[in-house]
């Protein structure tokens, strides 16, 4: 599922209005790419409420039972939640509220506090329903704002009435959860009626129909927040700037160099200049502080939204790959960051491409026949799509044609290696590229017979533990990548994520910055993931991760491209997928070019891109110390230019419930613009002619 269908899932509980000594049933749908997912059945008897929520798309999803009982303020004093979570993992989750005490059980253990006045609990696997319960409370505050537990602090924003159908609702946003808002609509009387997104929604059942007007809805009302936010953000010289006293990262050679000054203007870099040489009249300069600056960092596996857009540019990353997206609102974000309107990396789209099943991710296009496949191809090839991404559901059988249509056209093939078959028959049928790294090395350990359209392709990974890398299956499919020039995006930060998360613990993917993230966010990184039922389990899945990294180091040893990517949304994960690549022993200097120029030679842009050289886009970062080093590092941002704009990291992440890592540099502005040499008095130009 996409990080932004999966967040509609699961919000899918919070979306019933509870009120004591009410009694009422309602039932919501769960809507994804246009077809309905899950559902929300919430009922009511009094102060009690009992919810049933279950969600499957992408062949996976919650399956939860929520018990709450009511207190005379409207809030939770007694609060169970138990089931499976999206991958199959045990939610036994609660939390008591008695006198001026709170006790609650999540993934990060039991813990207590006092209560004074309003005691809100925030559900860590609760359903769309809590939004609703959220939003009543907190617009019984004059400021809107209420403390939380288990930390942080709650906001109510009114965003104005909003009409879907022949009805109007009041649209807010509630933020304080996670690093964006949860936008939402209420009835007349304070009852939820949708949870808004870009990709889907959740809806009270029989409205159905209005999805597509919701959806519309979030994404005007995403895209003014963050066209707001660029206007605070992002900073535009009319001059040039200069940035004294930087080590330039050279990504070819993959080595940094002296202490220079690198200049740009008008989205180019004009120089790279010795610190001797004198400024010209009015430049504007940032000081470097003898830190690092280092080419954009390129995420090459991104499902991007209008919120991610901007956290990527926060974390450095200057462009990304999308891997499949709603087929209507990509391409309006491509325009949109284009035109400046919202800040956001360059994005080069791939189209997605599913089968019918009813295992079927809902998104891109969803073929039922090989003809309709071959149309998805040539619809997207019309429309400048890079890549076809082939996704599970996929008939293995269609994809020689798919692959030769796409070739024909002059696009890429890459993807998923769909159900019942192997990387090896799909190299064969014409892959360019294989993604996810347990895409590649379930053919080594599954039954052909084993339907990986399921959670079977991530808990089946715990086979991988003892596999010989030195096996003739493993040689036969590394040999046929080699000599098919077949590259390899292995997203091992999301296999780190999905096997190695632990509750109670901080999972290894953001252990080194998790105390700079938001309480909610916080809380979901402490939890386990993927089901693990015992010592076992969990040593099977320390192992597999183990065997990752070796895989990593073998592939890259055998001269096959490696496409750092995450399939996350926070950007600040491309930066633990470079540092994994580090650890599976490839020297810091070549993971660094992997960031950075590699996709860019891959993607035939790095004319243009991914190297810190006079006449190329400015678009780089600056770090205080040595990533050369320590690849930590890369959370520590003190500037991010784009496209000759320029980005303080410090004054985005507050926006977002983020702590900053590194602070701003300092920037002076020239004072007045510069004449420019051999100027004369102003006149009309249309008296000048010049032969």
């Amino acid at each position: 599922m996409s990080p932004t269908l999966l967040r509609a899932a699961l919000l899918a509980s919070t979306l019933f209005t509870v009120t004591p000594a009410l009694a009422q049933h309602e039932r919501l749908s769960v809507i994804a790419n246009g077809e309905k997912v899950g559902f929300v059945d919430a009922d009511q008897q009094g102060s009690n409420v009992t919810i049933k929520y279950d969600v499957k798309n992408n062949g996976r999803g919650p399956t939860m039972a929520e018990t709450i009982a009511l207190g005379t303020d409207g809030l939770p004093v007694r609060w169970a939640l138990d089931g499976k979570s999206t991958f199959g993992g045990d939610v036994h989750e609660s939390f008591t509220r008695e006198g001026g005490s709170a006790r609650w059980t999540d993934s990060m253990g039991e813990r207590t506090a006092p209560v004074t006045g309003a005691g809100l609990y925030i559900g860590q696997n609760a359903s769309p329903w809590a939004l609703g319960l959220y939003a009543r409370a907190l617009l019984k505050r004059a400021d809107g704002t209420l403390p939380a537990m288990p930390g942080g602090q709650l906001r109510i924003e009114k965003l104005g009435p909003a009409k879907i159908g022949t009805a109007t609702y009041q649209a807010y946003a509630i933020s304080g959860i996670d690093l964006s808002p949860e936008m939402i609509l209420l009835d007349g009387q304070q009852r939820l009626f949708a949870v808004l997104d870009t990709g889907g929604a959740v809806v009270r059942e029989g409205h159905e129909a209005e999805v597509p007007a919701l959806t519309k809805l979030a994404t005007a009302l995403t895209a003014k927040r963050y066209a707001a936010l660029q206007q605070r953000f992002a900073h535009k010289i009319d001059a040039p700037v200069r940035i004294r006293n930087v080590r330039v990262f050279d990504a070819a050679s993959g080595k940094l160099g002296e202490p220079v000054s690198v200049l740009f203007a008008e989205g180019r870099i004009t120089g790279i200049q010795p610190l001797d040489a004198p400024a010209s009249p009015g430049e504007a300069t940032i000081e470097g502080n003898g830190g690092t600056l280092l080419p954009g960092l390129h995420d090459m596996h991104a499902h991007i939204g209008l919120e991610s857009a901007m956290l990527y540019i926060a974390a450095g990353v200057t462009s990304v790959r999308d891997m499949g997206n709603d087929n209507v609102f990509l391409p309006q974000l491509i325009r949109r960051i284009d035109a400046g309107e919202v800040a956001g990396p360059r994005i080069v789209p791939n189209g997605f491409l599913e089968g019918r099943s009813p295992y079927s991710a809902r998104l891109g296009v969803v073929a039922d026949s090989e003809s309709a496949a071959i149309d998805a191809v040539r619809w997207y090839a019309a429309r400048g799509y890079w890549q076809v991404k082939i996704y599970n559901s996929m008939n293995p059988a269609w994809v020689p044609a798919i692959a030769q249509e796409a070739h024909r056209l002059g696009m890429g093939v890459t993807g998923h290696i769909p159900a019942f078959t192997n990387a090896d028959a799909m190299i064969a049928a014409g892959y360019n590229e294989v993604t996810h790294i347990n895409q590649l090395m379930l053919g080594w350990v599954l039954d052909p017979k084993e339907d990986t359209r399921t959670p079977l392709r991530l808990t089946a990974m715990r086979r991988t533990a003892g596999l010989d890398l030195a096996s003739a299956k493993v040689s036969k499919t590394v040999d046929a990548m080699v000599a098919g020039h077949v590259a390899h995006d292995p997203t091992a930060v999301t296999l780190e994520l999905l096997m190695l998360s632990r509750n109670g613990a901080p999972s290894p993917s953001v252990a080194s910055y998790i105390d700079h993230l938001p309480i909610g966010l916080q809380r979901r990184r402490r939890q386990a993931i993927a089901p693990i039922a015992g010592p076992e389990d969990a040593a099977a899945y320390d192992g597999a991760m183990v065997k990752v990294k070796q895989l990593l180091k073998l592939l890259h040893d055998r001269g096959i491209t490696l496409l750092p990517g995450t399939d996350d949304q926070t950007g600040l994960s491309v930066h633990r997928e470079l540092e994994i690549y580090g650890e599976a022993g490839i020297p810091i200097p070549e993971v660094l070019r992997l960031g950075t120029l590699t996709p860019e030679v891959y993607i035939g842009r790095d004319q243009e891109l991914g190297s810190i050289a006079r006449g190329k886009r400015a678009d780089f970062l600056l770090l205080p110390g040595d990533p050369t080093k320590d690849l930590r590092e890369l959370h520590r941002i003190a500037m991010v230019v784009k496209g000759g704009t320029i980005y303080f990291p410090s004054e985005i992440y507050p926006a977002f419930g983020v702590k900053p890592f590194a602070e701003a540099p300092k920037i002076t502005r020239p004072a007045t613009a510069a004449k420019a040499p051999g100027s004369g008095p102003s006149h009309d130009a249309a008296d000048e002619f010049l032969f």
